[in-house]
């Protein structure tokens, strides 16, 4: 069997707010550095034989504070352009609180393998899942049957990989969340994939009080006197989208 670490990298000061894409010169933020100093301190006694990254420079950092946390010989980080960041088009750059009253929004939740997006040089989603599922298939091979090694990579392109593994089209992927420095890990074997992890922060079951304020918004309308669904829409109003929308990039977590 193939063992794949999936890495989504770390929270960058436009996570949830901007949509990135390929957008150039975009680092970690000091979240995100000790996001992926935390990840690296859980694998760092993993035994891999590889870490594979979007050349991105988020990914690039979560990836090499990967491999720095790591004893021993040293690992060099190799990139590969199949992993990285899906090609936004003419959507790149631009705030989710905009895009999110584009007619294509509603398409890209609903029937996300309908989805082209709009500009020069922009992808569809299905050539997203092909080429990212393509690359996993490819350094299986490479790297052997018995290989452990990590992807990182973006929260679209993992998704897609995920729902692959899982067997699930294309259009029921938005359903999957995959938050910032979250590790997904998925068996590779002769006849079937299986997904033994995902979307593993390592947090306590005190940070799923309430989805987007972590609980704060309940604790602070019990101060005032409010019931906590007022707490609830409060946290729900917040959002750049609507509550039960997919964030498009990934998000920035729970």
């Amino acid at each position: 069997m193939t063992l794949v670490l999936l890495v989504r990298h770390g929270l960058t000061a436009g996570t949830g707010t901007v949509l990135t894409g390929r957008t150039p010169g975009i680092p970690l933020d000091d979240r995100g550095r000790a996001q992926a100093g935390a990840l690296a301190a859980r694998l760092a006694d993993v035994p891999l034989d590889a870490i594979i990254s979007s050349p991105l420079d988020r990914c690039r950092e979560t990836a090499d504070a990967i491999a720095a946390a790591r004893d021993g010989a040293p690992l060099a980080v190799q990139e590969d352009d199949q992993f990285a960041e899906v090609k936004y088009g003419d959507w790149t750059g631009q705030p989710l609180k905009r895009l999110a009253k584009e007619p294509l929004w509603r398409v890209v939740q609903a029937h996300p393998s309908a989805v082209r997006f709009p500009g020069k040089d922009a992808e569809s989603m299905p050539e997203v899942q092909h080429r990212a599922v393509n690359a996993v298939r490819e350094w299986n091979a490479r790297l052997g049957k018995d290989a452990v090694y990590v992807i990182c990579s973006h929260g679209d392109v993992i998704k897609a990989v995920i729902a692959d593994s899982l067997g699930l089209h294309l259009d029921l992927s938005q359903r999957i969340q995959v938050d910032p420095c979250s590790l997904s890990v998925i068996r590779y074997t002769p006849l079937r994939p299986f997904l033994v992890r995902m979307n593993d922060t390592g947090r306590a079951a005190a940070g799923l009080a309430r989805p987007h304020d972590g609980g704060a918004g309940t604790q602070k309308a019990a101060a005032n006197g409010g019931p906590p669904q007022q707490a609830a829409a409060e946290a729900a109003s917040r959002l750049p989208f609507g509550e039960g929308d997919a964030a498009i990039g990934g998000g920035a977590g729970g």
